[in-house]
């Protein structure tokens, strides 16, 4: 995306945003040397300059029988939008929060892209109050470790049970076995569960849709399997060789699957 359509994204009109351009690149200067270095015509130029002079964004004065335009400085100009943007945005939240009133709490909701799905996790990360569940895969850990982070030093309890190699060092930390997770097809999976109350389910291996829901019996679903991988991979760490001859081989397998991918 060029810087054009980047100013044109921040409110400006494609006259406004080519005008603005060149008058960072040579100024002070006329509305008709404008015309010329931004290619917007002149019955179109003046407009625009009037429309920037009144949004604050150019300086005007007249001198002798001609009209100079300078640009407000752009990082001035940007502080200034951002501090209005933010205004809005508080405004919004607190005006839109006022009317919303959470219902239907038992029905299954989707939602759709990467950055939703993980804009929503961290969402739940950041909110939750006692505790949070985790499963997740090095693609989806790296853009949330900071927030899990945060979270263990707020006191949440933080289990995370992980699919990939990078390291996570907070709370209670497992690796499921890779071979399970291949098969199980759980390597781009992502699990949240906070306070026992909402949970997220997504995969992010391609297109990316989570299903959320605060239903009890399903968030309780969700959470026992991650806690009992946990669980699991607690025991594991703690047979000694005699105790897993005794086993089945099929169950000696999967303990000793666990104790292979112990952190």
């Amino acid at each position: 995306m060029s810087i054009q359509e980047d100013l044109m994204q921040a409110g400006f009109t494609e006259y406004e945003a080519r005008v603005y351009l060149a008058l960072l690149r040579e100024h002070p200067t006329t509305g008709y040397q404008l015309s010329k270095n931004s290619g917007v015509p002149r019955s179109m130029v003046y407009e625009a300059l009037g429309r920037l002079h009144a949004r604050g964004a150019v300086l005007r004065t007249d001198v002798a029988r001609a009209t100079l335009y300078q640009p407000v400085p752009p990082a001035q100009l940007l502080d200034r939008y951002e501090a209005e943007h933010h205004h809005l945005m508080q405004t919004l939240r607190d005006g839109l929060s006022a009317l919303y009133e959470a219902q239907a709490r038992g029905l299954l909701w989707s939602i759709s892209g990467r950055n939703a799905v993980l804009a929503h996790a961290e969402q739940m990360i950041r909110n939750a109050g006692s505790e949070l569940l985790l499963m997740l895969g090095d693609q989806d850990l790296d853009p949330l470790r900071d927030h899990i982070m945060e979270a263990g030093k707020r006191g949440i309890v933080v289990g995370a049970l992980l699919t990939g190699t990078s390291p996570l060092e907070c709370g209670q930390v497992a690796r499921h076995p890779p071979l399970e997770s291949q098969l199980q097809e759980l390597t781009g999976a992502l699990i949240i569960i906070a306070d026992s109350r909402e949970a997220l389910i997504a995969s992010t291996d391609s297109d990316v849709e989570a299903t959320i829901t605060s239903n009890p019996n399903l968030v309780l679903i969700a959470r026992q399997f991650i806690w009992m991988e946990l669980f699991t991979q607690r025991i594991a760490a703690q047979l000694g060789t005699d105790l897993l001859q005794a086993l089945a081989p099929e169950d000696r397998q999967v303990f000793e699957g666990f104790l292979g991918t112990a952190q």
